[in-house]
């Protein structure tokens, strides 16, 4: 019975010991496909550390949308032979031919001994199949390593790949007293400028950003990938203008190094949508809800042309109703130590409104941050 008993202790001692070091390396493969952001969408973000003997000897991340994988970078950084090695991917290596050669088919040829995953891939094609072909050719698998932190950082990616929908986060700036602008409309700056640059580098992180043709009008804003990130990948501007009203004039549509598209309805001018044609932007003609854009149709559009991911900087009007038809997912919400007051300031939402306290939208609070002064509000909408 001792006997037994100590073998199990030493077995778990072990085992533990196994863990922590798989949880260690698993770590550093995520910091690694965090360099990722902004440049892979529509992929995921994926990293990957091999080790051998216990030490790194190669590490490597998807880098961008078509170039080589995580797994084919760590191996082609490697200083050392990767025969017998472990490798840690912090999602399962695809098993299909499409921008590039199946990574199992490498992790095989290379003689790898061991593989830990992080996450099995969402997307159909690849779920289950990278790792059975792994095992089938003899290698150790296992999985499950860190997976909500990665599937955290992959948010995006898991909701585009399963419902080719595009995931939408409201970006909103406010006062302590909820107002995005005084009575006279004046806005600049609510926000301090850490939290300006914060929100450039989020912008950084998604393929679109959304917003009302009122914001154009008012503001005449670029909407451009303003961050310190080496590589820049300026999302597409999408102007919901149910009528045709942005101005030809407009910087978004005289900006030829960053796409453009005006989402519209039938009731606009065929003559607004030569010109803006002309000036090389692209025209989504919606159907009409509530006499403006069906948002529902446009995301589903959206979608469609691998856009996967939305940052929604529009008006409360226009917040409103993305949040209405359920097409947001997320929310960030910065609320700055000013207070403005005022019965016709606007507020981050607005329209119409909820009729009842039941009907409210209800989150789930993920993270607070401070920059200096001004409070991040990180939070997740509750789909009904």
């Amino acid at each position: 019975m001792f006997h037994t008993f100590f073998a199990l202790k030493n077995f778990l001692r072990v085992f533990f010991m196994i863990k922590m070091k798989d949880i260690k390396f698993m770590k550093i493969a995520i910091e690694l496909s965090k360099r990722g952001y902004g440049t892979v969408n529509p992929n995921p973000l994926v990293g990957a550390v091999i080790v051998k003997n216990g030490e790194i000897i190669g590490e490597g991340y998807h880098e961008c949308y078509g170039g080589h994988h995580a797994e084919t970078n760590a191996i082609n950084n490697s200083n050392k032979s990767v025969k017998g090695a472990t490798i840690y991917v912090t999602m399962e290596p695809c098993n299909h031919y499409g921008k590039t050669p199946p990574c199992t088919e490498m992790l095989i040829k290379e003689q790898f001994s061991r593989i830990v995953i992080g996450m099995e891939d969402p997307n159909t094609i690849v779920n289950g199949k990278g790792t059975e072909k792994l095992r089938q050719a003899g290698i150790l698998v296992e999985t499950g390593i860190m997976e909500d932190e990665i599937k955290s950082i992959n948010e995006v990616y898991i909701k585009y790949i399963t419902t080719k929908q595009p995931f939408c986060t409201m970006k909103t700036a406010m006062t302590l007293d909820g107002k995005i602008s005084t009575c006279t409309g004046n806005s600049k700056w609510i926000s301090n400028e850490k939290s300006r640059k914060w929100m450039h580098e989020l912008r950084h992180c998604y393929s679109g950003i959304m917003v009302g043709v009122n914001t154009i009008i008012k503001d005449d804003p670029e909407l451009t990938d303003r961050s310190n990130y080496e590589i820049k990948k300026h999302p597409v501007r999408i102007v919901v203008d149910s009528n045709g009203r942005t101005p030809l004039k407009a910087k978004i549509l005289n900006t030829s190094y960053a796409k453009t598209i005006i989402a519209i309805t039938k009731n606009a001018d065929s003559k607004f949508i030569k010109s803006v044609n002309k000036k090389g932007a692209k025209v989504i003609i919606c159907p009409e809800k509530n006499k403006k854009v069906d948002l529902s149709y446009l995301i589903h559009e959206l979608g469609k042309q691998s856009i996967d991911s939305i940052l929604l900087e529009g008006g409360s009007t226009l917040n409103f109703s993305a949040i209405k038809e359920g097409i947001v997912d997320k929310v960030f919400s910065f609320i700055a130590p000013k207070l403005i007051g005022g019965d016709t300031s606007k507020t981050p939402v607005g329209g119409s409104g909820f009729d009842s306290i039941k009907n409210a939208i209800s989150l789930i609070i993920k993270n607070i941050k401070r920059f200096d002064q001004d409070i991040l509000v990180e939070a997740y909408i509750v789909k009904k």
